[in-house]
């Protein structure tokens, strides 16, 4: 796990371009300066890494952008939707994953209504903000074919609820599997939903030895 968050803080080039010209200290010293330090910034960063690789992985969708590399401190929250994913597809042209990640010790049902009020924002849509965000650092970074897609969807063309998916995801300590059944139960939007609970019994635990861990991993000779 230590191994995949440096990669959601900087980009691997950067990272390269920092160590042929100043060497690893100096690339620890960096990533080190990105890394959150609070316990709650820690949590809900390790959320937002878990449920990318999460979606990455099993989804189908691709993540625009890893987020964190460009919040502007490492110890607030971004604003807008939590994951925005993508997928081409010949038949719609393109669909978009709209996600919200929680990540707690202990998870209630007031959180879980907190994802579910989220997701429903913006009529079940991504938000401008996100879109745009996203629509941006792809055409920063040269990806200017799926920038100009989600432009067309934000800027020109409506998108339809055909085009959408939900995503809630749940990193914490307890189980979230009866949370998470309740609330999926009780939607009756045509949205459809996707609802991931990870538990970690250890959850604090678990979220500071992996922080420790990529310190830890950077500063070795």
């Amino acid at each position: 796990m230590a191994a995949v968050v440096p990669g959601h803080y900087a980009a691997p080039d950067r990272i390269a371009d920092i160590l042929q010209r100043l060497g690893k200290p100096a690339v620890a010293h960096y990533v080190q300066t990105k890394l959150p330090q609070g316990a709650k910034s820690r949590s809900g960063d390790l959320g937002e890494i878990l449920a990318t690789s999460y979606v990455s992985e099993f989804t189908g969708y691709s993540i625009g952008v890893f987020k964190l590399r460009w919040s502007d401190h490492r110890e607030m929250a971004m604003r807008g939707d939590d994951i925005l994913g993508i997928k081409l597809d010949p038949g719609v042209t393109v669909k978009f994953l709209k996600g919200e990640v929680k990540s707690r010790a202990a998870l209630g049902k007031k959180t879980v209504d907190e994802a579910r009020t989220a997701l429903a924002s913006s009529n079940g849509r991504p938000t401008p903000h996100a879109l745009a965000f996203v629509a941006d650092r792809l055409f920063e970074t040269g990806e200017t074919a799926v920038a100009e897609v989600i432009d067309q969807f934000q800027l020109k063309a409506r998108i339809e609820i055909n085009q959408l998916s939900h995503l809630m995801f749940m990193f914490t300590g307890n189980n979230p599997s009866n949370l998470l059944s309740a609330n999926l139960n009780a939607y009756n939007g045509k949205i459809p939903q996707i609802a991931v609970g990870l538990r970690v019994s250890t959850h604090q635990a678990f979220i500071k030895e992996v922080f420790d861990k990529v310190i830890a991993d950077g500063n070795k000779p």
